[in-house]
């Protein structure tokens, strides 16, 4: 009886698989190859000298002679394995010449159960209230955090969804975060709000309707930009906005230009002149309110104070998306006429000036653990190098802000990153690459691995730990 070919160990991440024999590990990243653990997807290089498409090009290759590779190669994290366990040096040590001076960079894919994903989500439409739990799947996955200008955020993942909840609410905590990071769409729902499907890059759709732009700004810097543009062709302008609601002829930038009082009364919470507070509660209406009439905001007109017969009044949101034109009537009553021309043209410059609604995702990680142990051998001057600027941090060749304080905290913007640059493993964390990259002699003096550094051609000859390929594509 022909014997079964063994199973062999993968001990790329905690989980440790028994891999058969043509078979992948759990999170697919890591095969059995005839008997021994190769990397399933090529580790990326970066030039600038590639400009279009990519091409694969073997490691380890017997007939390599170097000629695929571009000269200012630049080797990044994604496909190049793992340091796990840490006592070993990161996959790839490489030293380079930039600009005349000796360099080094650490190249690994470090495996974070403490991570995270800041999505910032181009709306004016009530998402939620803050605080408020974001669903993936049914499971919570994050929150609501506080709303910035013209755009809501999100946080999502961190190690409480990852590890201190059910099996459930990890793995799809997971699963969200790493299609987010690989540039997928994700459906979101906010308890006590809204349905949103989030992608990097692509505006976002909440509640099945595809946001178009962002706000030029709140009500109150509405007015600002727009005053002169009104001047002669209206008596009073209210500029509809869940958070700053304004009134031109009561705002500054109204007075300085000579703006008349109107007799106007707005229901809301006055701040300075011009600028009213909480004249409705947040929803899908005019503003991010949840006003489908503006007049409901509009208390009774004052004649003493400048209210008259024949008053033009233009009310509109701070997308130009909703606007209305009322005259006054003989009892101080709006009554809604069409928009004349010349306004219209200052409704379509509130629009021109709105940008383009989209989602942007930051990956957030926390680097400050034991794949240091990767780069030196006493991890702590790792981190007091990349924070001193000494170390410069990327993540698949991309601009990383490393956060002040402890440890080596750090966002990247995952649009910046070549597609399928994260992956993870089912422990579950997320798998994201990482560069560290210093003078050859600060490399030495912190206790790098100095036995491990090859240069670009001695690495394409010997391969990592893993056999794999190499893909050399353009920077994006």
């Amino acid at each position: 009886m022909t014997e079964a070919p063994a199973k062999i160990r993968c001990d790329a991440c905690p989980v440790m698989c028994y891999i058969a024999p043509g078979q992948t590990g759990a999170c697919d990243r890591y095969a059995n190859a005839d008997g021994r653990i190769i990397r399933t997807d090529p580790v990326v290089l970066l030039s600038h000298t590639v400009e279009a498409g990519a091409r694969v090009v073997p490691f380890a290759a017997r007939d390599w002679d170097g000629s695929p590779v571009p000269a200012d190669a630049f080797v990044t994290g994604i496909g190049s394995g793992t340091t796990y366990p840490d006592y070993k040096p990161a996959p790839f040590i490489v030293s380079s010449q930039v600009e005349g001076a000796d360099m080094v960079t650490v190249v690994t894919e470090a495996i974070f159960s403490y991570c995270g994903v800041k999505v910032k989500i181009d709306t004016d439409r009530f998402l939620g209230p803050e605080g408020a739990i974001v669903r993936a799947q049914g499971e919570p996955v994050g929150h609501v955090t506080t709303a910035e200008y013209g755009s809501q955020m999100l946080s999502l993942g961190g190690v409480h969804h990852l590890t201190g909840g059910g099996k459930a609410e990890g793995r799809v905590t997971c699963a969200a975060m790493l299609a987010l990071c690989n540039g997928g769409a994700v459906e979101l729902t906010i308890d006590g709000g809204s349905t949103v499907v989030v992608q990097a890059g692509q505006a976002p759709v909440v509640d099945g309707v595809r946001e178009r732009r962002m706000r030029v700004g709140c009500g109150s810097a509405t007015i600002g930009m727009f005053a002169v543009q009104w001047r002669g062709l209206v008596d009073e302008v209210v500029v509809v906005d869940d958070h700053i609601t304004g009134v031109v002829s009561e705002h500054q930038a109204g007075k300085v230009i000579g703006w008349e009082p109107s007799g106007i009364k707005i229901k809301g919470h006055r701040s300075t002149p011009g600028r009213y507070f909480r004249v409705s509660e947040p929803g899908q209406g005019w503003g991010g309110t949840r006003l489908t009439d503006p007049l409901e905001i509009l208390g009774e007109w004052n004649p003493k104070k400048g209210a008259r017969p024949g008053l033009r009044l233009l009310m509109v949101s701070t997308t130009g998306e909703q606007y209305a034109y009322y005259v006054l009537d003989d009892d101080l009553r709006p009554v809604q006429h069409e928009l004349p021309g010349n306004l219209r043209k200052t409704v379509e410059l509130i629009d021109e000036n709105c940008e383009p609604s989209l989602c942007t995702v930051l990956f957030v990680g926390g680097a400050g653990g034991s794949l240091r142990a990767g780069v030196a051998k006493n991890p702590v001057r790792l981190t007091r190098s990349v924070q001193g600027g000494v170390t410069r941090l990327t993540s698949g060749g991309a601009e990383t802000f490393v956060w002040p304080g402890g440890g080596i905290t750090f966002m990247v913007d995952v649009t910046r990153l070549p597609k399928g640059a994260f992956g993870y493993v089912p422990t579950p964390a997320l798998v994201a690459p990482l560069e560290f990259t210093l003078p050859r002699e600060a490399y030495l003096a912190m206790g790098g691995h100095e036995d491990s550094i090859r240069s670009l051609e001695e690495a394409m000859a010997e391969g990592g730990e893993y056999p794999t390929a190499a893909r050399v594509e353009p920077w994006p």
